[in-house]
């Protein structure tokens, strides 16, 4: 006896087999999408970038568990809860006012303060908490910096820095000694591609003008007087690491290990609302002296 084909003990499930006949939708499994694209479609006042910030520092739970990859698939309808803390990350880094009036504030920032949040969430106060930003001082950077109280005032401001009528003077410990003791740095500047947020010296670059002076010395370290012509951004750090003499606790652009950055705004001038020009000092901290007691 020739047989042609096993039968199938359930008539419903050979006609399966066949593709006669389709599964039903509830039969399939679950769709799963990434958690931070299913947040979004949740927290609708919140961009996916910051969300995803959320996740990763621990603010997210799906179904009372912890979630920390933004990637992570979940099912639609899970319970999702997003908790934000209220504590703020250096509270107790508050500028000290130098000169107030109706139209600016003008502080000395402590290194470690931010100028302005980047996003939309940011986990700890900023500058622009205590007024509006018209220039920035890097977050390790301390110094003097002006705020407006008003857009008028920010857009006066602002337009004195990008028109460069404004002069500043910043303070920096350096590894080494120059080989001049006062010189002028031309050195052009572009964004390094291969660490988006940092910077080098490039010919094909924006104009980038920076005068030095030494004024102390033990051939180890120096102490500059920095004078910026034009405002890029890290400009005095990517200068300085060029030159072979990088600032001392930066650690991005190759300088020293130390508690701090060595960088301060000494001093800055500007014209205020009502034509008033206006120069505002703020003395350099004490460590960077300090570098170069010498025991007699």
């Amino acid at each position: 006896m020739i047989r042609t084909g096993k039968k199938f003990s359930k008539p419903e499930m050979s006609r399966v087999i066949n593709g006669d006949v389709v599964l039903a939708e509830a039969e399939a499994a679950p769709e799963k999408v990434r958690l931070d694209i299913l947040m979004k479609e949740i927290y609708k006042s919140y961009n996916r970038s910051t969300l995803q910030k959320f996740i990763e520092s621990g603010f997210v739970t799906v179904n009372g568990e912890l979630a920390t990859k933004p990637n992570f698939k979940v099912e639609r309808g899970v319970k999702i809860d997003l908790k934000v803390p209220e504590v703020m990350k250096n509270a107790d880094l508050r500028p000290e006012v130098i000169y107030e009036d109706d139209n600016v504030l003008v502080v000395n920032k402590p290194a470690g303060l931010l100028s302005e949040a980047k996003g939309e969430y940011c986990p700890e106060k900023t500058l622009a908490d205590y007024g509006l930003v018209a220039h920035r001082l890097d977050r390790d950077t301390s110094g003097v910096m002006i705020l407006a109280k008003n857009e008028e005032t920010q857009k006066f401001l602002k337009k004195q820095f990008q028109d460069r009528k404004v002069h500043k003077t910043y303070y920096a410990v350096v590894s080494g000694q120059p080989k001049l003791n006062e010189a002028r740095i031309d050195l052009p500047m572009i964004r390094d591609l291969k660490r988006p947020t940092t910077f080098r010296v490039d010919a094909n670059g924006k104009e980038a003008e920076t005068f030095y002076k030494v004024l102390k010395t033990d051939g180890q370290h120096s102490l500059l007087e920095l004078r910026p012509v034009s405002g890029r951004t890290h400009q005095l750090r990517v200068h300085m690491k060029y030159l072979g003499h990088p600032i001392v606790g930066d650690a991005v652009y190759g300088g020293e290990k130390a508690e701090r950055l060595y960088l301060h705004a000494g001093s800055l001038e500007i014209t205020l609302p009502g034509g008033v020009r206006k120069v505002f000092v703020v003395d350099r901290p004490a460590e960077f002296d300090q570098w170069f007691d010498v025991k007699e």
